[in-house]
Order: C-alpha cells, then structure tokens, then sequence
C-alpha cells in the first residue's frame, strides 16, 4: 500500500454565548494527540498530520440551570482522555477499525453522564450533542449525535452537510418532504431523537469516513449557528479566502442575525 501524502492542517474556532442566554453550553475541543503525548489546541494554527493525529468536536449541552453546560464539558473531557488511548490500536491513514473505536467513545460519554444525571439531583435530565472530526493522513473519521452538525467542502467546490441531524425535521428533511426554509420553523426542530445522556435510552451514534485531499474544508458547528446563518451563506463565507478568524467571522454573522442560542463553529481546512 502506497505511503499517505504528507499533508498539514489549518484551524480555527470560536463559541459566543449569543444575545439572550447567560451562560454558554457549548464547548469546542482542538487535540493533537498520538500514544504517547497530548496537546491541547489554541483556537487557530497549523499543524503536520506526519507524526500526530487531530480531532477537532463541538457539544452542546442541554438541562436545567448548570447542567447543559456541565455535561457539554464532561463530554469534550471524556473525548480528550479516551481517544488518545485508542491511538496505538488503530492502523494510522487507513479505514480500519475507527467504526469501533468511535462507537466506544460515544457509549462511554454517554454512560458517564447518564450516571450523574441519574446520581445527582442537580444533573437530572442533562444531556448533550456531540460531533467530533478526527483526522489522520488521507482521511476524516467522524462520529456524531445530536443536531449539531459536520459539513464538508471539497476542494473540488460544492457543500455536503455529512452528519444528520437526529430530529423529527432532520429525518423529514432528508426524506425531501420539507426544505431548509420549513426545517427551520418546525415546531419539532429543537426536540432531539438522540443524545447524549440520561434522557435518551438507546445510543446509535452516526460513524463515518471521508477521504481527504489538499483543498478540503470542514465545518463542525452548534445549531445557534444554523439558526444565524443559510447553508448558502455559510458556503459563500467558507469559499472565500481561508482567514485565522474565519469561524468568529460565521459566529458573529450569525450571533448578529439571530443570537437566540449559544453559538459555535470550528473551521478546518486540509493543505499540502
């Protein structure tokens, strides 16, 4: 099997607890890992994909007062301290093996918040979303649940939204019964048919792969910035120029057109 191309990644995040709520329940995550070493990520950089692998995720947290904030939290921390784990098990660059090691992630996240939702009455009913990017050379692995969403921008041009949202108007949407414009005024677009958490009895969590060549874009983002900002517009702003403060760039046109929710995006952009 042919060596992977090198390849190098650029980044950039942003999160704004948006115009009308008073604490932020979203939480995004940047971690260069391999078996060995950790790092955590600012909120822009570049880095090699030749020695470390990335993953990149957004959560968004839901219950009473702290709660929804607590369990995005716990979600990017379990995601931190297990996935690295994982590394020395798989076969870097090649389709194997991911489909379990993200299928364990997502269970063990959601067993360790459904037991405090359970143990603690202040945690009762939290939950949370979760969509993580994990990049090795050549490809993105990706694991998702929830309405926060993974879009994808070949190189090649067009705009794929790669994950489902796990909502009434989500699955009606990809049936083609309602359109963007009408999935967005569902009375039902807020009510999740898969999370995180105590409130959802069975897991199914989306898994995916997608092969990655120079040029490629991703954009992993809470539903705050759905509710901001059209598909088209979102693709007219990733088709322009890459800038380090792209994603505060689609957060605060979104925050300005709507700000009803905590709202967050990260921007990852795959070069040579």
């Amino acid at each position: 099997m042919a060596e992977p191309i090198p390849q190098k990644i650029r980044w950039s995040g942003h999160s704004d607890v948006g115009r009308f709520r008073k604490n932020n329940e979203d939480t995004f995550l940047g971690l260069l890992f391999n078996g060995q070493d950790i790092q955590y990520l600012g909120k822009s950089g570049v880095g090699s994909l030749d020695d470390m692998d990335f993953v990149f995720a957004v959560s968004d947290g839901m219950g009473g007062k702290a709660a929804g904030e607590f369990a995005s939290k716990i979600t990017i921390e379990q995601t931190a301290k297990l996935l690295p784990r994982s590394f020395r098990h798989s076969a870097r660059g090649m389709v194997t093996g991911f489909n379990d090691i993200l299928e364990e992630l997502f269970d063990k996240i959601h067993h360790a918040i459904t037991y405090l939702g359970n143990s603690y009455e202040e945690c009762s009913g939290m939950g949370a979303t979760l969509s993580l990017a994990w990049l090795t050379p050549g490809w993105l692995y990706f694991g998702h649940v929830g309405d926060s969403r993974i879009y994808y921008f070949p190189a090649a041009g067009g705009m794929k939204q790669i994950t489902n949202d796990h909502t009434r108007p989500g699955w009606l949407r990809r049936k083609g019964e309602i359109n963007e414009r009408e999935a967005r005024s569902h009375p039902a677009k807020h009510g999740l048919q898969q999370g995180l958490g105590s409130s959802f009895q069975f897991l199914e969590p989306q898994i995916g792969a997608v092969a990655c060549e120079p040029g490629d874009k991703f954009l992993i983002c809470s539903d705050g910035l759905i509710d901001g900002l059209w598909d088209h517009r979102i693709a007219d702003i990733l088709q322009e120029k890459y800038d380090p403060e792209i994603a505060q760039l689609l957060v605060d046109e979104a925050v300005a057109a709507s700000g009803r929710d905590n709202t967050t995006a990260l921007v990852v952009e795959v070069t040579a």
